[in-house]
Formats: C-alpha cells, structure tokens, sequence
C-alpha cells in the first residue's frame, strides 16, 4: 500500500520544511501543484519588472494580496508574513515563490539578502510554530 501523503508530497521530499532555497530544478506549476495538494498556502511574485527596492516591495504586496496599509518596507513585509496570519487562525503551511529578484545598481547584493533574510526570519518564524513554509526564488 502506498502513502499518499508522500505521494503528493513528491516534489519537495528532499526540501526540509522551513528554508528558503534557489528554486534550481523546480518548476513553478509543479511547486503550486505541490501547495494545492497538501493544503498550503501558494504565493508567488514576479519580480521581473521591479528595479528598486521599492519596486520589489510594490510588487510582493501587490501579487501576495497584502492589505491596502502595507507600510512597503522591510519590516512591514515580515509583519504581513507572519504575526497576522498567526492570529487569522491555524495555518496548514506556505509554499512561496519569488521569482526574478532584480541584481541591479539600485537593488544590489546586500538589499537581495536583506530581502531573503525576511522570508528566513519569516520561516523560522513558522517553523516554531511547527508550520512548514518553504520560500523558492530566482535571480533575474
């Protein structure tokens, strides 16, 4: 007999529960797939046509449905990402996506890693909450 819990979770049987990795082999459809199968939240941004950081930001709130008072910055991202949810009831987990995270003048390497620095606080986050929240990017 097989289980079908591992059969559904077969794309990410190798991705530990809260980490934010290079989104390498995977394909967005098949992680969206993967989040509709097991319950999880989906959340996906394109980030292609951002320049600057507040682009980014603009966009994440934009494509993740954040609230109209998104104060669009770094730690108004981590809030939405977290303590609201938190409070909105139990949560079944999160699979997101960030994909084309701009590698320019105006958004360098140090606001990249400011930028996954929130989604690891935010998986942490969860992760003491025993909720498992996986976060995939790519660089433009």
């Amino acid at each position: 007999m097989t289980n079908v819990k591992a059969e559904l979770d077969q794309p990410l049987r190798t991705v530990r529960t809260n980490i934010v990795q290079s989104i390498r082999a995977f394909r967005v459809a098949d992680l969206q797939e993967a989040a509709q199968s097991m319950g999880h939240h989906f959340l996906y941004a394109n980030l292609a046509n951002a320049q600057s950081k507040q682009d980014v930001l603009d966009l994440i709130a934009q494509q993740f449905t954040f609230p109209t008072h998104f104060g669009k910055n770094f730690d108004a991202l981590y809030d939405c990402m977290t303590d609201p949810l938190h409070k909105s009831g139990p949560q079944p987990g999160f699979i997101v996506v960030l994909e084309q995270i701009p590698a320019n003048a105006k958004f360098d390497k140090e606001a990249r890693e400011q930028l996954l620095d929130i989604f690891r606080d935010a998986a942490d986050y969860w992760g003491d909450r025993k909720i498992p929240f996986r976060c995939f990017y790519s660089f433009l």
